[in-house]
């Protein structure tokens, strides 16, 4: 097999590094010194892009030469495009360019590519296939260049997702072009890791933004060349290079909205990133770097698992398991910060950071279930019969886009991240706007890649409507729960606790050996314990959302343990009560040793 030559790219990287290590005028000029971004304590040569850079093009050119691949304008593009990301980012290593002037490299290169043939055929529009292929190339470019954040992890993602493209490109959709790429890339990596990845010891190369701009440019390349290319597509084929590529996806998203959230600008750099929040967690950096290969791993087999059996019955199946996975480990990063690190009592082993939560994975099932339902029922009244069998292939490929749109809209808006038993009116209210915008979303998207034909758009409507209206009703229903719990009760009182530190806790502690005495929550104005649990029962929101919370769990008595509380806050907490109708105690310990309590009740 030709493409085999491309195993050159891995020596000629590895002798590239060796040569640049034994030239200390270059390393004293292409360093990083330690900073808040990476957990390096000594000044470290950054020009391993040169080595990749150097590898890549030395497999494709050597690929060329024996047949392996036919020389083409886009096969150029791609490698010029490639060319142009990594010349921007060893700019930038040296001499530090603006966040402006790094994307308009990227543009640049996207323009490149795109002119040379790269195309999205999947989208009917050129004009919006166009602005999807940018989006697509800078996008993913950027996400390799944010991912760059640890020893080891951005070239072993990059290895995964070439390897994931060369097996696709081999036997699903063969393509010369994206074989001998993604081989050359992959073998390039791999001949820069063993400089950047030393299991008990530091880094003696980064790769710098030269080689993380340049890896994801050309991954983001290869993901357009070997599905998106291919007019009538299917949703397995569309899905492949998301599914991927969804680690760095995945990681550019959390450090996206919670940079913007904080008033940040998202190209700052800082220790927020997905790898970091699992060495939070007590994950040493091998074993981060690790958790996320494996999950690569994982979501790169099921997209080839899909395009293999090209059955989309099958492939909506999976993808309710694979974003069921990503919100799992979505939710979970998105609560871990650098304290969890200190303040944590879990267990921080690699088996338990990949552990499901119950109550969202079963909330992920019941609104698969759910959206499938509104969905065949908004389908019938718009058919005869079962539909023509256009209308049911329609059906099939439209219900993966639909269910997936939904989860991904959900997963930004923090659906999955809620406690539903306490949920306001205004909740509930933003669930059911939230379901109908991930079905206008869905819908734009159907209509850019395929042709509806015979079938209605009509369905898209009424499937919001009844999508909305169920989803929010099995809300409402998990509010209904609890009473139905307190009716078998009998006689025991609701505590709601205001405090969930150390005073708290041991109240709690102490609750619980009294009989006809439950703990149903807590409230506490650190937001790092929302949505957790202590001694069993949750933390349900800060001290300024004790009415509503007071009113959702019908709580028999408010008992505030915090022991230096702002008279102000303390009269809120007793007017809330007061509105509630239930007594409020402020718990105080006098001295650690004799662990008594008084209470002072308000009236």
């Amino acid at each position: 097999m030709e493409a085999a030559v491309t195993i050159a790219a891995l020596p000629v990287a590895s002798v590239v590094l060796w040569a640049l290590l034994g030239t200390p005028a270059i390393g004293a000029r292409l360093v990083a010194h330690p900073s808040g971004e990476r957990w390096h304590d000594r000044a470290t040569p950054t020009f391993g892009g040169v080595g990749i850079a150097f590898g890549l093009v030395a497999g494709i050119g050597l690929a060329a030469l024996v047949g392996a691949v036919a020389d083409s304008w886009e096969l150029g593009g791609i490698v010029a495009g490639a060319i142009v990301v990594f010349a921007a980012g060893l700019i930038d290593d040296v001499w530090h360019l603006s966040p402006l002037a790094k994307l308009a490299a990227q543009f640049a290169a996207a323009g490149i590519a795109l002119a040379a043939g790269l195309r999205v055929e999947l989208v009917a529009n050129d004009v919006i296939g166009i602005v999807v292929a940018l989006v697509w190339l800078v996008g993913i470019t950027n996400a390799f260049n944010l991912l760059d954040n640890m020893d080891g992890l951005a070239a072993t993602l990059a290895t995964v997702a070439c390897a994931y493209f060369a097996v696709d490109a081999a036997t699903v959709h063969e393509n010369d072009l994206v074989l001998v790429t993604s081989l050359a890339l992959g073998f390039a990596c791999l001949g820069f890791l063993p400089f950047n990845l030393r299991p008990g010891g530091s880094a003696t190369v980064f790769m710098g933004d030269s080689g993380s701009q340049a890896i994801g440019f050309t991954l983001a390349a290869l993901g357009l060349a070997s599905s998106w290319t291919t007019a009538g597509t299917t949703v397995a084929t569309m899905a492949l290079p998301l599914l991927v590529l969804a680690v760095p996806i995945l990681d550019t998203s959390l450090v996206t909205v919670r940079r913007l959230r904080e008033g940040r600008p998202v190209s700052q750099g800082g220790r927020d990133h997905s790898s970091h929040r699992l060495v939070y967690y007590g994950l040493s950096e091998l074993r981060a770097v690790a958790l996320l290969t494996l999950l690569a791993v994982v979501l790169g087999a099921t997209a080839v698992a899909y395009n293999v059996l090209d059955r989309p019955s099958v492939t909506a199946l999976g993808v309710l398991l694979t974003f069921a996975l990503l919100v799992q480990f979505g939710g979970f990063l998105s609560e871990l910060s650098e304290q969890s690190r200190t303040q944590s009592t879990r267990n921080t082993s690699l088996r338990q950071a990949v552990t499901f939560d119950g109550r969202r994975l079963a909330e992920v099932l019941i609104d698969f279930v759910l959206l499938c339902a509104a969905y065949l029922l908004a389908f019938l009244p718009f058919v005869s019969g079962g539909g023509t069998e256009l209308q049911r292939g329609t059906f099939q490929a439209v219900l993966p886009i639909l269910v997936g749109t939904t989860y991904v809209v959900f997963v930004l808006v923090g659906v999955y991240r809620r406690a539903w038993r306490y949920a306001t009116v205004r909740d509930l209210a933003g669930l059911g706007l939230a379901t109908v915008l991930a079905t206008i979303v869905a819908f734009g998207a159907v209509v850019a890649t395929r042709d509806l034909g015979d079938f209605s758009p009509g369905v898209f409507a009424l499937h919001a409507v009844l999508a909305a209206g169920l989803v929010t009703a099995a809300r409402i229903t998990m509010r209904w729960l609890p009473a139905a719990g307190r009716g078998r009760e009998g006689t025991e009182r609701r505590i709601l606790l205001v405090g969930a530190g150390r005073q708290g806790r041991a109240l709690a502690r102490e609750l619980r050996r009294t009989r006809d005495v439950r703990v149903v929550g807590f409230l506490d104005d650190d937001v790092r314990l929302h949505r957790r649990r202590v001694h069993g029962a949750p933390v349900l929101g800060t001290l300024a959302d004790a009415p509503a919370v007071l009113q959702a769990i019908r709580a028999d008595e408010l008992r505030i343990a915090i022991g230096d509380v702002l008279p102000g806050r303390l009269t809120e907490l007793e007017v809330a009560a007061a509105a509630a109708v239930v007594p409020c105690s402020v718990v105080r310990r006098e001295t650690p040793a004799a662990r008594r309590m008084t209470s002072a009740t308000a009236e």
